[in-house]
């Protein structure tokens, strides 16, 4: 695993994130995490959430940089079909940075020494019974995804600048259960990014705002 330093480069973005993100070694913050209950009070909780980790991947182009998310095939047992961050459950002994570095080569096919990762943010908590931690990398190009065909329909890229401006942030509800349940979601062209996704990008949003 490679881990970043901050460097003085303002303009770029991975020295920027380098600046606020949390140290990668903590493995227990005391940053408050965010989760699907904050926007619905009332919803029940897992009552032992899975200790789970993601990378938020950041990759330049010509025209800027990008964030890679995945497409969940439909057959996955949980967030079927949605789009998510490469990521999955830690092992008992695992560190979460490990995790998530793991998980980002196994569902992209892309290699792990192309990732250094720059720090973490807050964690968030799902109402499907997932503690997520949040790491970013920045990845070097070129790399030809693979993604696991078990898990994973599609990688693609959505442009940073977008999913960090708080005015492409919608609040957006659905019936669950029979309750009306709110959440953030970002639609980009034909994907709709929300739920977990949408909130930890929103976290991260308002983080580089602050």
């Amino acid at each position: 695993m490679r881990w970043a330093h901050p460097v003085c480069t303002m303009s770029d973005w991975p020295a920027r994130l380098s600046r606020i993100l949390d140290p990668i070694e903590r493995e227990n913050d005391d940053v408050k995490p965010r989760s699907d209950f904050d926007l619905n009070g009332d919803m029940p909780r897992q009552p032992t959430p899975m200790r789970a980790a993601v990378l938020v991947p950041l990759i330049r182009r010509h025209d800027g940089w990008h964030v890679l998310l995945t497409r969940r095939t439909e057959d996955m047992p949980t967030h079927a079909g949605q789009i998510a961050f490469p990521g999955g459950r830690a092992g008992d002994e695992e560190h979460l940075a490990d995790a998530a570095m793991r998980e980002f080569e196994e569902e992209t096919g892309i290699a792990q020494s192309q990732a250094t990762l720059l720090g973490r943010f807050e964690r968030y908590e799902t109402a499907s019974g997932f503690n997520i931690t949040p790491f970013v990398a920045h990845v070097e190009t070129p790399f030809t995804p693979k993604p696991d065909p078990r898990e994973v329909e599609e990688v693609f890229e959505v442009p940073f600048d977008f999913l960090m401006d708080e005015n492409n942030h919608q609040r957006q509800s659905l019936q669950w259960q029979g309750k009306k349940r709110y959440f953030y979601a970002m639609p980009w062209n034909d994907y709709f990014i929300w739920g977990a996704t949408a909130g930890m990008l929103r976290a991260l949003a308002l983080r580089l705002q602050a």
